[in-house]
């Protein structure tokens, strides 16, 4: 789940010091550090949750869903909250409210104010990564925006994997309520910096304040958060068998709709739809919707593997993937410099290369498979997500005019968001078919005919009646462990496949980058990630 600059207003009064520029980069990094870990710390402790809080698991999920609703809510209007208030003091009233938001999930006693704390969370937290590039952007000169986004990048692609890392462990050691207090320390130093550090906005004598536009507000929030809803919901309520679902997707599509040919016909629209007039931007916004679709999608099937297939704990779960963000990091300032000497599109396609051969070595898993084995492919999609998060940035967006690099890098990074919640629910709901498929074609294989499983109950079962039991309970727990070696396999093959289909969705994908513009060199486009 990443966010880009949505700001639209102008440059800072007074350019930053030289020698304050990496302060900067430093304070609005802490705060998009503090999302980007949120988004994924919460999911190691549900289970503790669940008990703590007397829910249900489907319950209990919205502690999740309703923080990635609010996010998707709030991300395209952070141009348009800047603009009006300020960027610098809208960023900081979204560190208090994103820190404040997370004391009231700590003391929680109940499911409902939880999920509220949570809503509260994904508000500020939105603005957090979306106002943290806008920054960037207007601090470096051009010939060190490659660097400033390098280190940038660093940080953002890192914490999906502290989060689980750093939950896991306070879970297991401390109680699941500091994964939120632990936001209490490093948000207030945000805050501290950014209040010292962050330039004031120029006043903008043209600002229409009086004027709000609340229908399309309201327009957009039911739209993206039903559609949110749906794809955070749906597997778990059988899709469209639910009428739940229905309801909120025909919400979602009216809304979208509406607010779309609303935004349109404004003179001063709330979100800028008029840049996708740009051929590279909405054919990037496509290839960012299936990237995120693969990136986000193959990341949350790997725990979920480790977790159900390897039996890891949630902290081993963060140690194995612990070593891909290290290396996340250290290719950043490589590929920074790598887009100084060649084409974005042509690192695009082999970023894409290389994550399809991560994909296909994921996709040959078996149940002998150890964390040994997926080291190797990890670390391969590491350098290749690194390779195509930063060309497909300087694609989309390079070719683009200056003055409307602000609106198309928000748009861009919503797509992308939403790629990626559309993947997981693809993945998951991908999974568990396939997993009924293979479990349904091996168990037609292992039938009472099959000599060789008629050896291996009877081994089992004569093993169990050495240990005590009698003949009919041996018998029945031979069958037992067959059926779960069956289980297994069946999930094991359902794993393999979701890999093959992401490699696929990649390829397939490769001729929209003919439809991406050349990059201008040193260009606004690194102003997303």
């Amino acid at each position: 789940m990443t966010a880009a600059a949505l700001d639209s207003s102008p440059a800072p009064a007074v350019a930053p010091r030289a020698n304050l520029k990496w302060f900067i980069a430093v304070s609005v990094a802490l705060g998009a550090l503090l999302e980007v870990v949120d988004t994924s710390i919460v999911n190691v402790a549900l289970t503790e949750m669940q008990a703590s809080l007397g829910a249900t698991l489907s319950q209990v999920s919205w502690v999740v869903s309703s923080y990635a609703v609010a996010n998707v809510i709030i991300l395209p209007l952070t141009a348009w909250l800047g603009d009006r208030f300020g960027k610098k003091r809208y960023f900081i009233f979204s560190l208090i409210a994103f820190t404040l938001a997370s004391i009231l999930c700590g003391v929680s006693t109940n499911l409902p104010t939880l999920v509220i704390a949570r809503v509260l969370q994904g508000l500020g937290g939105g603005g957090l990564l979306a106002k943290a590039q806008s920054f960037l952007f207007e601090t470096f000169p051009k010939s060190e925006q490659a660097m400033a986004q390098a280190f940038f990048g660093a940080v953002v692609i890192a914490g999906p994997t502290i989060g689980p890392t750093l939950g896991g462990y306070i879970v297991t050691n401390i109680g699941w309520r500091w994964i939120f207090f632990i936001n209490i320390p490093v948000g207030i130093a945000a805050v501290m910096m950014c209040i010292s550090f962050l330039p004031e906005d120029v006043p903008e004598a043209q600002r229409d304040k009086n004027r709000v536009d609340w229908t399309s507000i309201a327009l957009l929030a039911a739209g993206l958060g039903c559609l949110q809803t749906v794809l955070e919901e749906g597997q778990s309520d059988d899709w469209f068998d639910s009428p739940f679902i229905v309801g909120l997707s025909v919400i979602a599509a009216v809304s979208l709709v509406v607010f779309v040919r609303r935004q349109l016909a404004a003179d001063h629209p709330v979100v800028n739809l008029r840049v996708l007039r740009h051929r590279s931007l909405w054919a990037g916004s496509i290839l960012s919707v299936i990237v995120g679709m693969g990136l986000y999608g193959a990341l949350f099937s790997v725990p979920i593997f480790a977790q159900s297939i390897l039996h890891f704990t949630s902290q081993q779960t963060g140690m194995l993937l612990l070593p891909g963000a290290l290396a996340s990091a250290v290719a950043m300032p490589i590929v920074a410099k790598l887009l100084g000497k060649f084409d974005p599109r042509t690192l695009l396609v082999a970023g894409s290369l290389i994550i399809v051969t991560a994909l296909l070595q994921l996709g040959r898993l078996n149940p002998a498979t150890g964390a040994g084995d997926l080291f190797s492919p990890l670390m391969i999609r590491s350098f290749g997500t690194v390779m195509m998060f930063l060309s497909l940035n300087m694609a989309t967006l390079g070719p683009i005019p200056k003055a409307d690099i602000s609106a198309a890098a928000g748009f861009f990074s919503l797509t992308r968001q939403l790629g990626g919640s559309i993947g997981v629910a693809l993945l998951t709901t991908l999974l568990a078919q396939r997993q009924t498929y293979h479990r349904a074609m091996l168990a037609a294989h292992v039938g009472s005919s099959d000599q060789g499983v008629i050896d291996r109950v009877g081994m089992l079962t004569a093993g169990f009646i050495s240990k005590g039991y009698d003949a009919v309970s041996a018998h029945a727990l031979a069958l037992k462990i067959l059926d779960g070696a069956v289980s297994v396999q069946a999930a094991v093959m359902s794993f393999g496949d979701t890999f093959w289909v992401t490699g696929v969705l990649f390829v397939c994908s490769l001729p929209l980058v003919l439809l991406l513009g050349k990059s201008k060199s040193g260009g606004p486009s690194m102003a997303a990630h």
